[in-house]
């Protein structure tokens, strides 16, 4: 049958104020009435049931996830001990999933992605879990036709065709992985016509995913096969915590994607934002006439082409603002300009560094 990962442990560190330690990106109200974690989940309606539904993340976001989620089962929130990248994750849930069903296929996602409409995500998903019955030692992503040259994404290289028909989304052999690139190199790779971006979205047999970290990571394989191992005993949540923060970190692209030499990119169908940073909200939101895209009470005064978060009961006055970023919460404010946005993240550094752990 097909399960759902859903991969939710990320710190959301470049939408600082708003997103905190404790309410990261992924439990905050970015991109409409709902949540961005509870977004996802929605999407899901019709493609799997709530049972095979897992999320994995953070343990200290287990409680609030299950909070924001009451319709779904509360073993289908995992935690994990600490922080260890995707291919850890992703292997642990491989174990969840398959403990209870060995032919499982797995769809794995962000929880943070803003992604419409939601029926052309999942007849897509379901295309991609034909090929993967078709072939079980076959690994899926998904590409993203890029529309500007991007340095803050990963990017696939499309060979050959695997399209059978012309109805079926463009489907090609990975030729390679790219990380993130210089400008100079994502112009050259936007130019080519032949790069995706890479979505952070995946389809495989368990058992196949499982396999390939034995393969490529055996030391990291070690230690989740002993947590598989411990599933049902007792001591289950000793062996978890000892075994996964012996594991050393590494993403999933780097562990076993980049090595694997059945791996097909899907061009997706449906349109796709990874919800980034701040700016992102232009993108999600209406913009008023001056192109200035306002959360909660504001005041704007020849501002424009700004993004401003508060809340109803705060006002914010704007005056000779262009092309800016600000976020007001009840502890702290955020007042940058765009070209700033990737920077965002650092102001978290330097809070830790000055030991101000209460605006973390």
């Amino acid at each position: 049958m097909l399960h759902s990962v859903i991969m939710a442990g990320g710190a959301g560190t470049r939408f600082w104020p708003a997103s905190r330690v404790d309410q990261p990106k992924q439990l905050l109200n970015l991109a409409g009435d709902r949540t961005m974690i509870q977004s996802t989940v929605d999407r899901l309606e019709g493609l799997v049931t709530r049972d095979r539904i897992l999320i994995v993340t953070n343990e200290r976001l287990v409680d609030a996830i299950r909070q924001q989620l009451p319709e779904l089962p509360p073993d289908s929130v995992v935690g994990e001990p600490c922080k260890r990248d995707t291919a850890p994750c992703i292997g642990l849930a491989a174990l969840l999933v398959s403990r209870n069903d060995d032919e499982a296929t797995m769809a794995v996602m962000p929880a943070d992605h803003l992604i419409q409409p939601p029926k052309k995500f999942c007849e897509t998903i379901s295309y991609a879990a034909e090929l993967i019955e078709d072939n079980p030692d076959r690994i899926v992503t998904f590409g993203i036709r890029p529309t500007y040259p991007a340095e803050s994404f990963g990017y696939i290289e499309r060979g050959d065709s695997e399209t059978s028909n012309e109805d079926q989304p463009q489907t090609f052999n990975v030729n390679r992985f790219r990380e993130k690139p210089t400008k100079e190199v994502a112009q050259e790779y936007v130019g080519t016509g032949r790069f995706y971006w890479n979505s952070g979205i995946f389809l495989w047999k368990a058992q196949t995913i499982l396999h390939l970290l034995e393969k490529f990571e055996p030391e990291m394989y070690g230690h989740l096969k002993r947590i598989g191992d411990a599933m049902t005993s007792d001591d289950y949540w000793d062996v978890l915590q000892s075994e996964f923060e012996a594991i050393k970190g590494k993403s999933i692209d780097y562990a076993v994607m980049e090595h694997h030499d059945d791996v097909v990119v899907v061009e997706a169908p449906f349109d796709w934002d990874d919800v980034g940073s701040w700016p992102a909200l232009s993108r999600m939101r209406e913009p008023d006439s001056d192109g200035n895209t306002v959360t909660g009470k504001h005041l704007g005064i020849n501002t424009r082409n700004t993004i401003v978060r508060g809340n109803d009961e705060h006002l914010i006055v704007t005056l000779g603002m262009d092309e800016c970023i600000v976020v007001h919460t009840p502890d702290a404010t955020l007042v940058a300009h765009k070209n700033d946005e990737e920077s965002v993240r650092k102001i978290v550094d330097m809070l830790k560094k000055k030991g101000w752990d209460q605006y973390l």
